[in-house]
């Protein structure tokens, strides 16, 4: 693992959520705003093909992890468990997406379905969300249904060894809080540029 000093000044944020709760929309908004490097797990791990690299060369993806957020700042989303070993030490701020389950449905499947329509466009280098994948298991539908509430725990998790290790957690139940969060944290940067 890269050498990296928790002590050392900076912004990094993990976000988390089940999937359709807009996790990468306030990653990308929030680098945007605060002028800080967006990090995208899905990015670091899917391949042509829907090939998970998370699952198929874990220890190729875990050191593409650690190079990434070995930066002095940065906001990461993305669920992996097989990551917070490496994330989770280094992260000053959790965001947790904990948006009840008909918001997650009302952003989740408009999305699917967007992505499903348009024929000529990836989710991912060489990966397509088509019609025939909306009944998979796997789907972001139907795995935002299936484990908003039993994944529960593992955010709960998450959120205690950050707050043990002297970070902050964010927690977002609608969202309104989605844009405070966002919102303190880029004013939280312009104070450190500031100073």
């Amino acid at each position: 693992m890269t050498e990296f000093n928790t002590t050392q000044p900076g912004l990094r944020v993990l976000v988390i959520g089940t999937s359709g709760s807009g996790k990468s929309t306030f990653a990308e908004r929030l680098a945007g705003e605060a002028g800080i490097a967006h990090l995208e797990l899905d990015l670091i791990n899917w391949r042509p093909g829907w090939y998970d690299r998370s699952k198929e060369e874990t220890e190729a993806f875990l050191a593409d992890v650690d190079v990434a957020t070995s930066q002095r700042d940065w906001v990461l989303a993305g669920n992996y468990s097989v990551t917070r070993p490496v994330v989770l030490p280094r992260v000053t701020h959790l965001v947790w997406m904990d948006l009840p389950l008909w918001l997650v449905m009302a952003q989740v499947i408009p999305r699917s379905i967007r992505r499903a329509a348009a024929k000529d466009r990836d989710v991912f280098d060489g990966c397509r969300e088509d019609w025939p994948r909306l009944v998979r298991a796997d789907h972001p539908i139907r795995w935002a249904l299936s484990t908003h509430h039993s994944r529960r725990p593992k955010y709960v998790a998450a959120a205690e060894k950050i707050l043990a290790q002297g970070g902050q957690v964010l927690r977002c139940t609608t969202r309104y809080e989605v844009d405070q969060a966002r919102q303190s944290l880029v004013a939280l940067t312009r104070v450190r540029s500031a100073a």
